[in-house]
């Protein structure tokens, strides 16, 4: 077990419960022993995707993010990380295989400059996005191309200095929700719209938002996350690594 993981304060076996969403964070950024420690846990799939990026920092975090993944799902069906099959949908959403069995739970995975969000929860999809906030990226015209009109206005109506935050609140709960749905970028993120104002709760605006609960997430300082989550209103319990 890496230090990352036996880091969290909790006991060997993880356990989920109906009607609860755990969430994880954990710094990517770590010492060469415990990054060959979780490399160890790698799928050899996993191996040449991560033998294919090309700055070094990209490819430790990548494969600290799959090895602590594997090590939090290990602990929770009580296996081996490495004897864990993991696939990936039609349309890139990773989830357990038939092989490694315990088909109703669910997962999902953001990393963004050396800080990952770990979502798992039971019989729900399920999906997580994170981000670092940077400023530049509400001068670069991206709100313009990919929010809604809705979006748009409230982001303009939003105090300058806060607009980087809300920017990136925006963002991250317009991902979570994709990524939970499983369609990534096969669904235009002007189509539907969410809540982004200081101080607003987390809503979402679509054709099927009745079936969906957005939610934030407090991580570190200079980051925003957010959470989506198929089914009813359920608990969420927010962890360090």
């Amino acid at each position: 077990m890496s230090k990352a993981v036996e880091n969290c304060g909790i006991g060997d076996q993880l356990r989920l419960t109906e009607n609860e969403i755990q969430v994880w964070c954990a710094k990517l950024d770590i010492g060469a022993t415990a990054l060959a420690g979780l490399a160890a846990h790698l799928s050899g799939a996993e191996k040449e995707r991560a033998a294919r990026f090309s700055v070094a920092v990209e490819r430790d975090r990548f494969i600290a993010a799959r090895g602590i993944l594997r090590e939090l799902l290990g602990r929770y069906l009580q296996r081996a990380p490495a004897s864990l099959s993991l696939e990936t949908s039609l349309r890139g959403k990773p989830h357990l295989s038939r092989r490694s069995g315990a088909l109703n739970a669910r997962f999902n995975l953001s990393h963004s400059h050396g800080l990952a969000l770990f979502a798992f929860c039971l019989g729900r999809e399920v999906g997580i996005d994170v981000e670092k906030i940077r400023p530049e990226f509400v001068r670069d015209g991206i709100a313009e191309q990919y929010f809604s009109v809705q979006e748009r206005e409230d982001l303009l109506a939003t105090p300058t200095e806060l607009r980087p935050e809300a920017f990136f609140r925006c963002w991250t709960r317009k991902e979570a929700y994709l990524k939970a749905r499983g369609d990534g970028l096969y669904v235009p993120l002007e189509s539907f719209a969410v809540s982004l104002k200081p101080n607003e709760p987390p809503k979402l605006w679509s054709a099927d938002s009745k079936n969906w609960n957005l939610y934030s997430l407090e991580t570190h300082a200079g980051f925003v996350g957010a959470a989506a989550v198929e089914g009813p209103p359920c608990s969420l319990s927010y962890h360090e690594c």
